[in-house]
């Protein structure tokens, strides 16, 4: 499997990094992943904008120009034989002295690699548990798709390697807040509800998507502080990501839910697929 560092195609066991880079030093970096489906780079355009927004806050000196990025992905792509895709955009601060830097970055380190998926588009259903380690806040001001992995890792290991299982974090003040690797909706009568920013999770691009199709569908969008109990009170549950698009959940603790037979959890998926083959961007949303 070949990658790309910093203007080149490379086998991916000659990929490097310098032990004096911030990113492995101090978790300067911020990623972004999403999915190729038959060579297109779903909703490239919002992931972009949001990693350019992260890279301008870190005062990592670097703009991803649309362009630019789907060439070098659709090479990565024939180069690795895949029409199919997982692919992570990765930006390390780069190598600087040992100490907290307050200038700013202006050698970041870039990568891209990718792995092949299959193409997406069934149903496949996990079972949600509540967490006992609480969601960290957000290191500034609003949680940027960085390094800082920890609070995620810990929480993986708490419900172990089950792959149908998806932790759910609650705040320090109780309030539900997001998965694992996921954001959580749920749906009662015809109000979609979803977990406020104001909890400090990371505004996901398909949970910014899925609310375009929520509004799309007209249904009411509630975004807001809310309380396990009011989540055990839905009639469906469910969790998006961008590799694994929309997830439903069968049972959350002891009580059953509709899981992949959901009325609204299948209308959202087949919006979902739709627009996975016809849209670059949610603000095409028609």
């Amino acid at each position: 499997m070949f990658v790309y560092q910093n203007g080149e195609f490379i086998n991916k066991d000659a990929a490097r990094i310098s032990p004096f880079d911030h990113g492995f030093l101090y978790g300067m970096g911020v990623f972004e992943t999403f999915r190729v489906y038959e060579g297109h780079p779903f909703l490239l355009d919002d992931h972009l904008e949001r990693i350019n927004h992260s890279l301008d806050t870190l005062m990592i000196m670097h703009t991803f120009d649309r362009n630019e990025i789907n060439l070098i992905l659709q090479d990565l792509l024939q180069i690795n034989q895949l029409k199919n895709a997982y692919i992570r955009l990765n930006v390390s601060a780069g190598v600087g002295e040992v100490g907290l830097s307050v200038a700013p970055y202006d050698q970041p380190g870039v990568m891209i690699f990718s792995k092949p998926l299959p193409p997406g588009g069934e149903l496949l259903e996990k079972r949600a548990v509540l967490l006992n380690l609480k969601r960290n806040s957000p290191e500034g001001d609003e949680r940027l798709k960085s390094h800082h992995f920890m609070n995620n890792m810990l929480a993986k290991r708490e419900i172990g390697h089950a792959d149908d299982v998806e932790g759910i974090f609650l705040t320090v003040d109780g309030y539900v807040a997001e998965g694992i690797v996921s954001n959580v909706f749920w749906v009662k009568g015809d109000v979609l509800y979803t977990p406020s920013l104001q909890t400090g999770i990371l505004n996901g691009i398909t949970r910014q998507f899925v609310i375009q199709l929520g509004r799309k569908n007209n249904l009411q969008i509630d975004e807001g502080l809310y309380t396990p109990e009011q989540l055990m009170e839905a009639d469906e549950i469910f969790i998006t990501n961008s590799i694994q698009e929309i997830v439903p959940i069968k049972s959350f603790g002891e009580r059953e839910f509709p899981g992949r037979k959901g009325r609204l959890v299948y209308l959202l998926h087949q919006d979902y697929r739709y627009y996975c083959h016809h849209l670059w961007s949610r603000n095409n949303i028609s």
